[in-house]
């Protein structure tokens, strides 16, 4: 399967578009002056003049503490001035966290300043990501600026060393995101990461949560299990895969024909090239597994209940996540513990009795005589009425594919087990008939 690559950005100079966008995501266009960079956020705006400093390690991190591994100790020195004036680090080479670098040296306005800054791409509870323009590597970046709270600035942590070890074992850099540099300017951790096209979620929404087409999906579905049996062999769990966290590496999209006449058209992405991101919540196979993980339309049974959760948690997203591409709509939509149990129930079938035997203290309240309390336990009407309206999985996948239904209801239906063990791994979802009828797989 080949991909389009991306177009390096080094010969172009930007200007930003007024909002809304275009059509099909193309927010710059060539400039005949050179670029105009938006203000800076206000967390950026203050005196550069300041002593750099490195947060303090997040309690209990597992990633402070990951299993023993063979290789080189990672460089984690540091080149700075004491009396806070500009520093300047050497980038650190791949297999090495890279020292943080001065912020005076990475953004800002001047001409000697490292990245220019073009727009605010996105935001969250974390902070923001700022698009920037790096003079040095002569490319688009993702600068993601972190909220100065500890817990964010502890993910944030995570979430460099994370993305350090993917790159040591990803040389090709096609499953996860690439880790640029980071820095900390005044409590605020920065990881620049290289720029990708749009979310899956985000084109599904541009696009009216139009379904992709089985062969789309397919190729997606495809990347993203070997994405996640590439963390798995690196003993790591990503515990929140959703479309939000799955990025297009391009941009660019096609418009083809959506009906017999032609007379609409459809906007599709021109390559089907994904990549992972968002590894602050991401753990290690050996640490403590008690607590609650993942967003909720795709947080697995076990995790609910509170039975502890590992490697197959991972693969009860991808599966949800697959449902939504092909159907446009999101599998599980609530926000409620027993209406999410009863909504499995309704799609997948009845939940088995040990599993909800062994709620755990929290959960026990959804059980009653050893099944669920359903629809007894429902707050509201509204509530019953949302359950019932669902079909049931096989019914929901017809709806939307033609061919090759019966290789994706049997594939759904293995990375939807209730029973964790009983669940594919990634590896052996990557063997399923759904991958292997319908085109060469891939080398991992």
């Amino acid at each position: 399967m080949k991909h389009e690559s991306w177009r390096s950005a080094s010969s172009l100079r930007l200007v930003k578009l007024p909002d809304p966008a275009p059509a099909g995501g193309v927010r710059y266009r060539p400039a005949a002056a050179g670029p105009h960079p938006i203000p800076f956020p206000s967390i950026l705006r203050a005196s550069l003049h300041f002593p750099l400093r490195r947060p303090p390690p997040p309690h209990n991190s597992p990633i402070h503490n990951p299993p023993p591994r063979s290789g080189t100790r990672a460089n984690r020195s540091t080149t700075s001035n004491r009396n806070g004036g500009q520093v300047r680090c050497r980038r650190g080479r791949s297999g090495h966290r890279p020292p943080p670098q001065a912020p005076e040296a990475w953004l800002g306005r001047g001409a000697g300043c490292r990245d220019k800054i073009y727009r605010k791409m996105g935001e969250g509870t974390f902070g923001q990501v700022l698009e920037c323009w790096d003079r040095e590597s002569k490319e688009m970046v993702a600068i993601k600026v972190i909220r100065s709270v500890q817990k964010y600035s502890d993910a944030a942590m995570i979430e460099i060393d994370v993305l350090q070890k993917l790159a040591r074992n990803d040389a090709s850099g096609k499953h996860c995101v690439q880790i640029r540099n980071w820095f900390d300017y005044r409590s605020h951790i920065c990881i620049v990461c290289e720029k990708l096209g749009p979310s899956l979620y985000d084109f599904l929404r541009k696009t009216g949560y139009r379904p992709f087409p089985i062969d789309l999906v397919r190729q997606i579905g495809e990347q993203l299990l070997e994405s996640v049996a590439f963390m798995h062999r690196l003993q790591l769990i990503h515990t929140d895969l959703k479309p939000e966290n799955i990025l297009l590496v391009s941009s660019d999209y096609v418009k083809l024909p959506d009906s017999k006449d032609g007379s609409f058209s459809r906007k599709l992405p021109k390559s089907s090239a994904i990549k992972l991101i968002d590894f602050g919540s991401a753990a290690y196979h050996h640490q403590d597994r008690s607590y609650i993980v993942s967003t909720r339309h795709y947080r697995a049974p076990e995790v609910i209940l509170g039975h502890g959760w590992s490697y197959p948690c991972d693969i009860w997203s991808v599966g949800c996540i697959l449902v939504e591409l092909c159907s446009g709509e999101t599998l599980f939509q609530t926000h409620e513990n027993l209406e999410h149990l009863a909504m499995m129930e309704r799609v997948l079938g009845s939940l088995p009795r040990h599993m909800l035997e062994k709620a755990d203290q929290h959960a026990e309240k959804y059980v009653r005589r050893g099944k669920l309390n359903w629809p007894e336990g429902a707050t509201t009407r509204e509530s019953i009425r949302a359950v019932l309206k669902l079909p049931r999985l096989q019914n929901l996948v017809m709806q939307h594919v033609d061919h090759s239904a019966g290789d994706f209801i049997d594939l759904l239906k293995r990375l939807l087990a209730y029973e964790p063990s009983a669940r594919l791994t990634a590896e052996e979802a990557l063997s399923h008939g759904f991958f292997t009828r319908y085109g060469e797989r891939r080398s991992l």
